[in-house]
């Protein structure tokens, strides 16, 4: 009886490690959710594609390479594996379920550097260092830690669930690209003297869709975590602290954000949950409640001021706080499982702390400890020397960053001509943040179209006799009305307050030309001339010569596409302001 009731528990873990890393490759669609919510909608598109293409793209570099780098049986100095090609040669013996797990594990590793790097990224680059975080960085050091050949294995190194070999290795590969990429296009504004002088909020376009994402991340998580439990014991111990710590972190951080705020933050606490959950994963087997909630409270705070020290002091720009949620509390969360290691967890030994409680050798505690620090500092200087070269090669190669154009006017259009990623649904507006004029792109005429039919310029006749009017006291007023391209709207402000403009009504709105323009291709069909986003600029002008604004806003505009802009011009019976009950042109003085 003892057999059959081995065997059937064997067979029952078995099939819940598959089970598992189903739960974890779902979790892909966890980390898209949350990267698309916290972005603007204009990348939503481009954001997909990057995550699924990730795991695609992963899967290919890690059969044929990775796996074998990881996992060999043939392992070198407890460093690297020898390639064997055994997936190909001899797959009936080829252990499958590893490849499996550890295979949706490593997408997990490279799907976390898109979310620092968004908006901004082409995606020809994100493939290839996609491609390398796969192949080389994470398969070498996440065998170093799970192949029992591995040297920190040997070392009794602790990471159960990848605080350390994931979190870290995604974390510190985000923040090196994120500082090599640069910020997005308006997300500081410096001065004179190029100093930043202010950081401007981007807001996500979805807090819906981020905080689904992290509802699917937690209940991923638990496969995460808890796939390579090996009795119902370790299975339900593992689920409670990696319920316990994500819970107690976002508690703390909706109580830190609250009294440092006056408001509880809805996007912090959301990045707590995940913080949390990271912070638990290396120990989530060597830790009880009260290690969990220890980890809990200390990754509800360092999320936020790692977000917040990195956005504001140190001027990186992670749109979706990976750095804070990935590499900050991977290395706490690494540290956390030897420093709160206990010996009455399932698989805990004591570390110095539970050496004190329960009279251990303290000496054997603080050697868990170093054990810890020495590992997580191995793996980030193993990435860290990977990936700064690659990120450096890509730039100065193919290049890793978009055009200041196709970021303005939105990745999904410019990389993937998709011209919504809610095609069906009304387009809201989408303007990037007021910048300086040392990041406005350089519009470049690149299309034939002359500029009459380009930018095209029409006035509006007020009667039939052809009579200007005047206001009351005599003087001319003209109403000028702009209709142009989204992206354009930031250059075409900035040239009209050099020429005296103060006063300006933009509006976001909805149009199509008799011009079909250029073709765009949704799987493999042209689609259909369609109503696009479009700004409406409105401005009426007494002093400011009519012709002046028209020859600023045509040598803006104008790239030679048809579609351009279309400049129409009015005259105005009269303009009254509320506020004094002034009329004509004193009413204009302090707009325009």
């Amino acid at each position: 009886m003892d057999a059959i009731i081995q065997s059937a528990n064997d067979t029952i873990f078995s099939v819940w490690f598959l089970i598992g890393a189903a739960l974890v490759f779902f979790m892909q669609c966890g980390f898209a959710m949350v990267e698309t919510g916290f972005t603007r909608a204009k990348n939503a598109g481009n954001i997909i594609m990057k995550n699924l293409m990730d795991f695609c793209i992963g899967t290919v570099v890690f059969s044929l390479l990775g796996f074998a780098l990881m996992m060999s049986e043939d392992y070198v100095m407890g460093i690297i594996g020898v390639p064997n090609m055994k997936i190909f040669t001899d797959f009936s013996s080829f252990p499958m379920s590893s490849f499996v797990f550890n295979l949706v594990f490593c997408a997990t590793a490279a799907t976390i550097v898109s979310g620092a790097m968004a908006e901004r990224t082409k995606f020809s680059a994100y493939c290839i260092y996609s491609a390398i975080i796969s192949l080389v960085v994470y398969p070498i050091e996440a065998g170093w830690v799970w192949n029992s050949q591995g040297w920190l294995a040997k070392m009794g190194f602790i990471d159960f669930a990848g605080s350390a070999a994931i979190h870290s290795v995604g974390g510190i590969s985000a923040l090196i690209g994120a500082i090599i990429l640069g910020p997005r296009i308006g997300k500081y504004v410096k001065d004179q003297g190029g100093k930043i002088v202010k950081v401007k909020a981007i807001q996500g376009h979805s807090l819906t869709l981020g905080a689904l994402g992290c509802f699917i991340l937690w209940f991923g998580w638990y496969g995460f975590n808890g796939a390579a439990a090996t009795s119902v014991s370790s299975l339900a111990a593992i689920f409670v602290t990696t319920t316990v710590a994500p819970a107690i972190a976002t508690c703390t951080t909706m109580i830190y954000t609250w009294a440092k705020n006056g408001k509880p933050d809805v996007s912090m606490c959301l990045n707590a949950s995940l913080a949390g959950l990271v912070g638990v994963t290396a120990g989530c087997n060597n830790v009880d409640v009260i290690g969990a909630t220890v980890i809990g409270i200390v990754s509800g705070i360092l999320v936020v001021v790692v977000i917040e020290k990195l956005d504001i002091k140190c001027h990186v720009d992670d749109p979706v706080g990976a750095v804070g949620v990935h590499l900050a509390n991977g290395v706490w969360g690494t540290i956390a499982a030897g420093l709160l290691s206990t010996s009455t967890a399932d698989a805990g030994v004591d570390g110095p702390i539970y050496a004190l409680v329960h009279g251990t050798s303290f000496s054997a505690g603080m050697k868990v400890l170093g054990t810890q620090c020495l590992g997580i500092a191995a793996i980030l200087a193993w990435t860290a020397l990977c990936m700064i070269p690659a990120f450096q090669i890509i730039k100065h190669t193919i290049g890793l960053r978009a055009s200041a154009e196709d970021e303005l006017a939105g990745m999904d259009i410019s990389e993937h001509g998709l011209v919504s990623a809610y095609a069906d649904f009304a387009s809201v507006a989408d303007f990037a943040p007021t910048v300086d004029d040392s990041v406005l792109p350089t519009i470049k005429v690149i299309g034939e179209t002359p500029m009459a039919e380009a930018v095209e310029v029409k006035e509006v006749a007020r009667a039939a006799s052809g009579i200007s009017y005047k206001s009351p006291d005599g003087k001319k007023l003209t109403k000028i009305e702009i209709v142009c391209k989204e992206r354009m709207l930031e250059p075409l402000k900035s040239a009209l307050l050099d020429i005296g403009i103060t006063g300006m009504t933009v509006s976001h709105v909805l149009g199509c030309g008799i011009q079909k323009g250029k073709a765009e291709f949704y799987r493999g069909v042209e689609v259909e001339p369609s109503l696009l986003p479009k700004i409406q600029m409105d401005i009426v002008v007494a002093r400011v010569p009519v012709q002046a604004v028209i020859d600023t806003a045509k040598k803006v505009l104008y790239t030679g596409h048809i579609g351009d802009g279309k400049i129409f011009v009015y005259d105005v019976d009269n303009v009254i302001k509320v506020r004094t009950g002034e009329e004509g042109f004193d009413a204009l003085q302090d707009v325009e």
